[in-house]
């Protein structure tokens, strides 16, 4: 579960992408009745409709991969 301390503020391109990805696509399968064009203007409406109601969408950081190696790196001193 994401934490209130890992949430960053997503940008516009990050949200139209993501809306965009739902508009065209139905879980892996591509929906054929909102072609690429169209979604992308849908989405880029829908952002600006949201930041001019004061919406503030925050997405969560992108998970690092702990170290579990026990040897030093050959190129770290």
């Amino acid at each position: 579960m994401t934490r209130p301390d890992d949430l960053i503020p997503a940008d516009a391109a990050e949200i139209a992408d993501a809306l965009m990805h739902s508009l065209r696509y139905d879980g892996r399968r591509r929906v054929h009745d909102a072609d690429e064009l169209m979604a992308r203007l849908v989405a880029e409406r829908l952002v600006e409709h949201l930041q001019r109601c004061g919406f503030v969408l925050m997405r969560s950081t992108p998970p690092t991969a702990p170290d579990t190696s026990r040897h030093p790196h050959p190129h770290r001193r």
